[in-house]
């Protein structure tokens, strides 16, 4: 049953995360307008704000103007629903949730923001951070808490040396200046090591999409964000075996 509530309490975040990704990016206030259809301004009524369900019950159509709405909209809210529910599955009740909860809620604003406009917001990154920093110390203690705090002010750092290398070897921005201030959330979240673990799996997961644009000529910038994001979520679920493998390797 508490599983379940994550899951439709997920769904809701989903939707509102939706439209604070939308407006933020494009420097709307997320209070007015009210909500409304993009294609003819049809104010929303309540039933037509049900996460899912009102896309079913209004077959994916504007009940004014009957323009097709975006399928994103009911699948941002089922992953929502499906993060919150399997971090609770994961840590029940404790500073992981937290930090699980935190991370999933983030990874949604991603990949609105930044798949749709190339854009990584700062309010949400700083929430986050908060978020995290005031956990560890809670959960951990002071000198854990300050111990991330610097892991991730140095993974922050190798990202920016990353970043003006590699602007300067291409002469074109090589990394956004959100993919950077999104590195400092690793160190933040785990450690160094495990940071440098994040932007290895965020790599290979942007792999693919780098070879299609490549293969197709398209010299379209790649969100990196989401990738990012996704590499931080899973090294934080399975960051246990990852630290004994490194721990083997190492010494």
């Amino acid at each position: 049953m508490i599983t379940g509530l994550f899951f439709i309490y997920g769904l809701f975040f989903g939707s509102f995360f939706m439209a604070l990704a939308d407006r933020w990016s494009q420097e709307q206030s997320i209070i007015k307008p009210r909500s409304h259809c993009e294609n003819c301004n049809h104010p929303l009524a309540f039933y037509e704000m049900i996460p899912v369900i009102s896309y079913i019950f209004l077959r994916g159509k504007c009940r004014n103007c009957h323009k097709h709405i975006s399928i994103v909209y009911p699948i941002i809210e089922l992953l929502t629903g499906g993060l919150f529910a399997i971090s609770y599955v994961l840590y029940g009740f404790s500073s992981n949730l937290i930090i699980m909860l935190a991370l999933s809620s983030l990874l949604v604003i991603v990949y609105v923001s930044d798949f749709k406009y190339l854009v990584i917001l700062d309010i949400p990154l700083i929430i986050t951070a908060v978020i995290i920093f005031s956990t560890v110390l809670w959960a951990e203690g002071l000198t854990s808490a300050l111990w991330h705090l610097l892991s991730g002010i140095i993974i922050f750092l190798v990202m920016l040396l990353i970043k003006i290398v590699g602007d300067k070897r291409f002469k074109r921005e090589s990394l956004g200046g959100g993919d950077v201030k999104l590195s400092f959330l690793f160190g933040l979240t785990l450690n160094f090591y495990l940071g440098i673990v994040v932007l290895v799996v965020a790599s290979l997961l942007t792999y693919p999409l780098a070879i299609y644009y490549v293969c197709k000529k398209n010299d379209a910038e790649i969100p990196f964000g989401p990738f990012l994001m996704t590499g931080l979520v899973i090294v934080y679920v399975y960051q246990t075996p990852l630290i004994n493998l490194l721990q083997t390797l190492i010494f």
